[in-house]
């Protein structure tokens, strides 16, 4: 059993797991697992750097899982940067920053490596259940990019396409600064187009309809299902392996389209930082299920941040062998 860190640092959150794993089973026992809204990629679709003020909100949540990292007494860490520092042409101050508070580099990885985290996380438990037929599609909505993966007990075929919650309301709800509340119909499917646009460029590689489940990971996903159970608060035992239909997941989009900032912070379950762009989160999600016929979603609190928890506990034991 070897203790590890994971970091994921997206564009709208930074998450940290540490667990222990036992690299032979791929066991996992999760110790501490939280997440904090940073909006590290904030304008970076439209100037192509990461504000000093979305710098410093990452660093300052980086300061904070160092101590945590610490207290758990880790042996391990690896920190994997996706879609906005993937971006940005000031990557770099980026990579000094962590590299400062937390003594490794952030690996800014490619989309295709970022699916196979996010298969290895989600389908891991799901790998000895009858009730689910296969190949998996693995749908990851981040804040910047959302992968596609199609596998069985491996991957099959991968696509990270840059369709996420932020960059789709950064590029189609705002104007004048601020995002409209609620937006216009023209808004809406426009970027409804954008997203149809990104599911064709995925189905050039990716064989997404063939796929039997379809298995969903991150924020957007996850704060559907909880509107969905109409939870009293953020209850991740409840969202983990909840199954949403398609027809629900229809309306609570329509809602969170239709409705206004005060409407959405009012939702007992809703993360204050998903208010604004848990709109086109919901609707990327609608559109995927409606282009593969999906009837439902399987939800995963599991994902890349547990993929990337899985491959450092197998490089450490590799290492030390």
């Amino acid at each position: 059993m070897t203790r590890v860190a994971a970091i994921d640092c997206g564009t709208n959150s930074i998450r940290l797991l540490v667990a222990d794993v036992t690299p032979a089973t791929g066991e996992l026992t999760e110790l501490d697992r939280r997440m904090t809204i940073v909006r590290l990629g904030e304008g970076v679709d439209r100037t192509g750097r990461l504000a000093p003020e979305a710098l410093e909100r990452t660093f300052a949540a980086c300061r904070e899982y160092a101590e945590i990292i610490e207290e758990h007494g880790a042996e391990h860490l690896r920190f994997v940067a996706t879609s906005a520092s993937r971006d940005a042409e000031n990557r770099d101050e980026f990579v000094r920053g962590v590299v400062d508070i937390l003594g490794v580099e952030p690996e800014v990885i490619t989309g295709d490596q970022e699916a196979e985290f996010s298969f290895a996380g989600a389908t891991k438990e799901l790998t000895g259940r009858t009730d689910l037929r296969r190949p998996f599609l693995v749908v990851d909505i981040g804040g910047g990019s959302t992968e596609f993966v199609v596998g069985d007990d491996h991957v099959r075929a991968a696509r990270s396409v840059d369709v996420g919650c932020v960059r789709m309301t950064e590029r189609h709800l705002v104007r004048d600064g601020a995002v409209t509340d609620p937006p216009a119909e023209e808004q809406i499917a426009a970027m409804r187009a954008d997203i149809e646009a990104a599911l064709d460029r995925a189905e050039e590689t990716v064989p997404l309809r063939e796929a039997h489940t379809l298995v969903g990971l991150a924020g957007s996903v996850t704060t559907v299902s909880a509107i969905a159970q109409d939870l009293p608060e953020y209850d991740s035992g409840a969202i983990h392996h909840s199954r949403v239909s398609r027809d629900r997941v229809r309306e609570i989009t329509e809602w969170l389209l239709r409705s206004t900032h005060a409407e959405r912070a009012a939702v007992p379950s809703m993360h204050p930082g998903r208010v604004d762009v848990i709109g086109a989160g919901a609707l990327v999600l609608l559109a995927i299920m409606e282009r593969i016929g999906a009837e439902e979603v399987v939800v995963s609190e599991h994902d890349i941040l547990d993929g990337i928890a899985w491959s450092v506990a197998r490089l450490s034991f590799a290492t030390d062998q």
